[in-house]
């Protein structure tokens, strides 16, 4: 049984629309606090500016330099096309699945992200001084 990630509780598929049934496989909702949970279809980890797993979702892969000939590869169209758009080696730590992906580590961009500066807070001496 799927829990909810907000409060625990249990949760319950719900109806799709049908437009939602290209972009989910399921729709839970929490039983206690009406939390929706959505699950996306495959194809969908494809999509953004991390690599992911395309079978499990994780972002936690790493980048091979040559195939492992023991743990599987990824077979597929979209996984063709991402090696022919010049995609690197990537694996799986989870599922121990080997892939192409054309995206960066998400460590990597969370690395290469300027930290955020936190605004000067003002005293009520500094107001002060700027009137004057």
């Amino acid at each position: 049984m799927r829990k909810c990630g907000k409060c625990g509780g249990r949760l319950r598929r719900t109806h799709r629309t049908f437009k939602q049934r290209f972009s989910y496989m399921a729709i839970y909702r929490c039983r206690e606090c009406k939390n929706i949970e959505f699950v996306p279809r495959r194809y969908q980890l494809h999509f953004g500016a991390a690599c992911r797993c395309p079978k499990c979702g994780t972002f936690r892969v790493v980048r091979l330099k040559e195939r492992d000939r023991i743990d599987p590869l990824h077979t597929g169209f979209l996984n063709l096309l991402e090696k022919l758009a010049g995609g690197k080696l990537h694996h799986c730590r989870w599922c121990r699945l080997q892939f192409y992906d054309r995206r960066r580590l998400a460590s990597e961009i969370a690395a290469a992200a300027p930290p955020v500066a936190k605004p000067a807070a003002t005293t009520p001496t500094d107001e002060a001084k700027s009137d004057a």
